[in-house]
């Protein structure tokens, strides 16, 4: 069955000596990887491997077959060209790093739109800013949401957090709790959106503490995800 989707690469792994593997996050089929055969042997397939960078958004034309593992591609082209995610260094970093956490975040083989949509929108974003340091603690507290995990905002005015519960308490004996400055900046992150990003202000120490807890929250509810290897570059670059 042929089917026609925007999709955005998430990975790519060489497999044998001139073949590769895709996987990408679709808006019509949710995560689907794809063997493509032969296109590390040629000049002519280097140019098809330069459609695949991380994040890149494409529109594929896919012969799908259920219950197969890896797909075949009958056609791709650049749904939306980039100006500086690939070229930039830093946007690059942003981008190494937000591909491996989606990869390991995302396990959905099926339709979801919304999820698709927001991915979509802020990618192309953030291709566009100039001021983006924050950009990746926005994204991964608003993924939350669409991965059925965001904080219940109800009492937000205590004094603690809950990571397991995902709620605001008054203060317990529970080992995943939060306060203080990472407290501070999850209350100032849910009511910022990405048009405000440019007006959060905070130093690379509060970033990085900040992005370690996001990414325990996520290890909490997501029994799959991996904590990033790219991650420790990641920190280096945003120091």
């Amino acid at each position: 069955m042929l089917i026609k989707t925007p999709a955005i690469v998430l990975s790519k792994l060489k497999y044998r000596d001139n073949d590769l593997i895709v996987k990408c996050y679709t808006k019509e089929l949710g995560i689907v990887s794809f063997l493509l055969r032969g296109v590390l042997k040629s000049k002519k397939g280097n140019t098809k491997v330069a459609y695949f960078q991380l994040l890149s958004q494409l529109e594929i034309t896919v012969n799908y077959k259920e219950n197969r593992s890896l797909q075949n591609l009958s056609e791709v082209r650049i749904n939306h060209l980039y100006s500086s995610l690939h070229t930039h260094v830093l946007k690059s970093a942003i981008v190494m790093f937000l591909s491996e956490v989606l990869s390991s975040a995302l396990r959905e083989e099926e339709q979801n739109e919304t999820l698709f949509s927001y991915l979509e929108t802020t990618l192309l974003w953030l291709d566009e800013q100039n001021d983006y340091a924050n950009f990746h603690l926005l994204f991964l507290l608003n993924l939350s949401k669409y991965l059925g995990f965001y904080p219940d905002v109800t009492d937000s005015e205590l004094d603690h957090f809950n990571l397991v519960e995902g709620k605001f308490q008054v203060k317990q004996d529970f080992r995943n709790t939060i306060t203080g400055e990472d407290l501070n900046l999850l209350k100032k992150l849910l009511e910022t959106t990405f048009e405000t990003l440019q007006n959060l202000k905070i130093n690379a120490r509060q970033r990085q503490s900040f992005l370690n807890m996001i990414l325990l929250y996520f290890e909490l509810h997501l029994g799959s995800f991996k904590q990033p290897k790219s991650l420790k570059i990641f920190n280096q670059v945003f120091s």
